[in-house]
């Protein structure tokens, strides 16, 4: 927990709770984070952090003052059954005007510049989307699986600010029907966003829960933060951080300038070698012993595209070295061959704020055993510095690995 907690005052007279976490710049946007039927336990703290960590000033209030202050549940069938007594009996109304007590206190301290959003889980989901419809000055609101929206589609004609809602597709609490419902009422909406997320189930993105769903749980996310972006800022130019941490890769090779860029706890996957490292500890001794000096002195790297998100980077390159050291990323255990190489490579690089978090790196691996001589393409559906040229030039001719490809020919298909 890297936050604190402070006090709100009620609109209808006492004081609740909230835990409040701040990015490393100090100060962010704002973002009130409505809790599930758990309370504002240690996983919506976490949550609150990691929004943190995208630059954003995140206060989770205890929405649940009223009933059992400070309560804090966890996931067993008691703690469950609990959970559900405290929704049955929960006011969301008094839920509602609990969240725009704790946004005009967010707006209000230092650490919260600009605009403000809403977020929630489960019950918070619904509190998020109702606070979108009732609350002046909500610029974004994203609701993970939130319960009984569709009782209250009669308040989207009040939305004034963008709407994310993720559901799950397996969701018991919000079957087919509502879910049809939901999309219905909002289709078309300027600055409304319905996702349903296939084979997944309530709470699919608490992490350590019965239906985390990774997958799901990386797209909502990204999703989330879009909103967030647009609505909120604040806004990172993605691309000058990522050519700073590629000049310590391959220019400087400066691996403790390399890590800089980096957040506390990073990791960066080479998937066709499975090379790389998770974590801090890992990851630099990767980079010092593996990779930063360990490339061969001609490397070059040549930008063909990129495509730039929210919160990362797509870039489509040309790799091209002389196999003249032993490159343990790439050809591990592979002594020098003397061999040209030059490789198409795609990055996919997530960001958290100003911060890389990973790195997922693809190559044709064939290609390159076909260009240091270590595997012979004969009979082989695999090419070897073709599959640059390819990338240079469309005009390199295609499906020449295709048996078949001639018989498609009009001509041939004509007799």
């Amino acid at each position: 927990m890297q936050g604190r907690h402070i006090e709100i005052p009620s609109p209808d007279g006492g004081t609740f709770r909230a835990y409040l976490s701040t990015p490393a710049a100090g100060k962010g946007p704002g973002i009130v984070l409505c809790h599930e039927i758990f309370g504002a336990n240690a996983t919506m703290r976490e949550a609150a952090d990691y929004y943190a960590e995208e630059g954003y000033t995140v206060l989770v209030p205890d929405l649940f003052w009223r009933q059992a202050p400070g309560v804090e549940l966890g996931y067993t069938a008691t703690d469950m059954e609990r959970a559900m007594a405290l929704y049955r009996e929960y006011d969301e109304n008094k839920g509602v005007e609990d969240i725009g007590a704790a946004l005009a206190v967010l707006r209000q301290l230092p650490a919260c510049t600009g605009e403000a959003g809403v977020l929630g889980y489960c019950l918070g989901g619904k509190l998020a989307y109702l606070a979108a419809c009732r609350l002046p000055g909500v610029a974004a609101a994203v609701s993970y699986y939130g319960v009984g929206i569709e009782q209250a589609l009669d308040e989207a004609s009040h939305l004034h600010g963008r709407l994310v809602l993720q559901i799950a597709a397996q969701d018991r609490f919000c079957p087919p029907d509502a879910q049809q419902r939901i999309a219905d009422a909002l289709a078309g909406r300027d600055g409304v966003e319905v996702y349903v997320y296939p084979g997944v189930d309530h709470a699919f993105a608490r992490i350590g829960g019965d239906h985390f769903d990774k997958a799901a749980a990386i797209m909502a996310h990204q999703r989330a933060i879009a909103a967030f972006r647009a609505a909120l800022g604040p806004h990172y130019d993605l691309s000058t951080l990522w050519e700073a941490h590629l000049k310590h890769e391959f220019d400087t090779r400066n691996v403790d300038a390399t890590m800089a860029t980096m957040v506390a706890e990073p990791y960066v996957n080479h998937i066709p070698t499975l090379t790389g490292g998770v974590g801090y500890d890992e990851l630099k001794r990767f980079y010092t012993h593996h990779f930063v000096h360990a490339n061969p002195p001609d490397t070059t790297i040549t930008p063909i595209s990129r495509t730039i998100g929210a919160s990362q980077i797509v870039d489509e390159l040309l790799f091209c070295f002389t196999h003249t050291t032993e490159i343990d990323w790439m050809l591990p255990g592979v002594a020098p061959t003397g061999k040209r190489v030059e490789i198409p490579l795609v990055a996919i690089v997530k960001f958290r704020g100003d911060k890389l978090y990973h790195e997922h790196i693809y190559w044709d691996q064939a290609s390159v055993l076909v260009q240091i001589g270590l595997l012979d393409p004969a009979g082989l559906p695999v090419a070897g510095v073709e599959t640059a040229r390819k990338l240079l030039d469309e005009a390199v001719p295609s499906n020449g690995l295709m048996r078949r490809w001639q018989d498609s020919e009009p001509s041939s298909r004509a007799h």
